[in-house]
């Protein structure tokens, strides 16, 4: 009897062990089977947050940026693209009277700016050179100036031996030659300034002769072509003037500077001659 009782509370532990251990296997996998579709639902979050974010910022660039306002054209771009659009031809033949015409300028101004002297300081110094040495030490100080008006003095004293008629004769004809050289390549940058606007107009009224082939050659007005057409032309007319008024500046500064000169030279030339009458009266 008691080996049936032990045997019944055996079967009763095994069976209620095998229970429990069922119960805790189904427990553990109800666990695991949560925490594996909480990590899905976590991964599928996660994955469709990651897969938003990109797109929320490629669409945020997409609303923030706005289209780039086109830069403006700087003034020498600008120049250049109506130069080549003008066309080389006479546009090129403009060009170089605008540098030919320059070049004259420039070498234009320098001679007469280092032609200007000091005519009181000089007179002063041929002055103190007559009274201390004479007649050549008054000729070694103008070689040693520099100018049209030291030139005008040391010829004036080359002739004075042969009488004051001579010496006004040579500062006459001295002061001619020396005008001369002051005036010499003038006439080109005149000619230049006739003749850009000139070769503007002319390529004005080529390009507008070829806009009229073009509607001819497509049998009807189109308001492109011929707009094109006299945009073109006239941008020859433009450079022209541009150059004729830049080369007309320098002309009026250039004969303001040779009038200047001149009048200095007049009034210096009479001031020598009469230091020489005096000079020769204090002799006698």
């Amino acid at each position: 009897m008691r080996r049936v009782l032990s045997l019944l509370v055996l079967a009763g532990m095994l069976s209620f062990g095998t229970a429990n251990a069922q119960d805790e296997m189904s427990s553990s996998q109800e666990q695991t089977e949560q925490a594996d579709a909480s990590m899905a639902s976590g991964d599928s979050s996660s994955s469709a947050e990651a897969a938003e974010a990109p797109m929320e910022e490629a669409a945020a660039p997409a609303e923030t940026s706005a289209p780039a306002p086109a830069q403006e054209e700087e003034y020498t771009q600008v120049l250049r693209r109506y130069f080549i659009e003008g066309g080389a031809g006479f546009m090129g033949i403009v060009l170089v009277a605008l540098i030919l015409g320059l070049a004259i300028v420039i070498e234009r101004i320098l001679y007469l700016t280092f032609s200007i002297s000091n005519n009181d300081r000089l007179l002063r110094k041929v002055e103190e050179a007559l009274n201390s040495g004479g007649v050549e030490a008054a000729k070694e100080v103008c070689r040693g100036e520099r100018g049209p008006v030291a030139t005008i003095f040391y010829e004036g004293l080359d002739h004075y031996d042969e009488g004051i008629e001579m010496v006004d004769k040579s500062i006459i004809s001295v002061g001619s030659v020396e005008q001369g050289k002051l005036d010499k390549g003038v006439s080109w940058i005149s000619l230049f300034i006739a003749l850009a606007p000139m070769l503007g107009f002319m390529g004005t009224v080529i390009g507008m002769i070829q806009a009229f082939d073009a509607i001819e050659a497509a049998g009807d007005i189109n308001p492109s072509l011929v707009a094109g057409g006299i945009k073109v032309a006239l941008l020859t007319t433009v450079f022209g003037l541009i150059v004729a008024i830049i080369l007309q500046i320098f002309y009026n500064l250039i004969v303001a500077m040779i009038d200047n000169i001149v009048n200095k030279m007049e009034d210096a030339s009479i001031s020598f001659l009469d230091l020489i009458i005096e000079f020769e009266k204090k002799n006698k």
